[in-house]
């Protein structure tokens, strides 16, 4: 029975029993993600934590434990929470990016809102100063200013 048996099994050279706990976790075509986890982990450890969890839990366990000894293998010192720590950074600089982002769109906003007011201020006071004649001579009639026009335009 040498070709079914699970990578933990052909790893640690010997027989794969019927009830093997981690055939279901290391499958024969993968043995690599059992080499990672036993470097870090031994396989009497990982055989004693499996065994302890409910079945619908070893799955995701084993999953964790090959992710865990990879980032471990890759970087001794930190793993896991080397990239944990990476990752808040980025999060921490984009949130301060947005933050400033954010800040900027509301002093530019708050800049056009008082050049409109002072826009608007001055158009008030400048048609407020002016006599009817000169609004019909500005020619201002069509844009609300001004008494009604009489005259009429013909076109050939």
């Amino acid at each position: 029975m040498i070709s079914g048996r699970c990578a933990a099994c052909k790893y640690l050279r010997r027989r794969c029993p019927s009830h093997c706990i981690f055939s279901p976790y290391f499958p024969p075509n993968d043995p690599q993600r059992f080499a990672c986890v036993h470097r870090i982990y031994g396989a009497s450890n990982v055989g004693k934590m499996l065994q302890k969890l409910p079945p619908h839990l070893r799955a995701q366990t084993a999953d964790t434990l090959y992710t865990e000894a990879k980032c471990r293998i890759q970087d001794p010192v930190y793993g896991c929470v080397g990239i944990i720590s990476h990752l808040h950074q980025q999060i921490h600089i984009a949130e301060s990016q947005l933050a400033k982002t954010q800040a900027e769109i509301a002093v530019l906003n708050s800049i056009a809102r008082e050049a409109q007011v002072q826009e608007i201020e001055a158009d008030s006071n400048f048609f407020n100063n002016l006599l009817p004649e000169e609004i019909t001579a500005a020619g201002l009639r069509s844009y609300g200013y001004g008494p009604p026009s009489t005259q009429t335009f013909r076109f050939n």
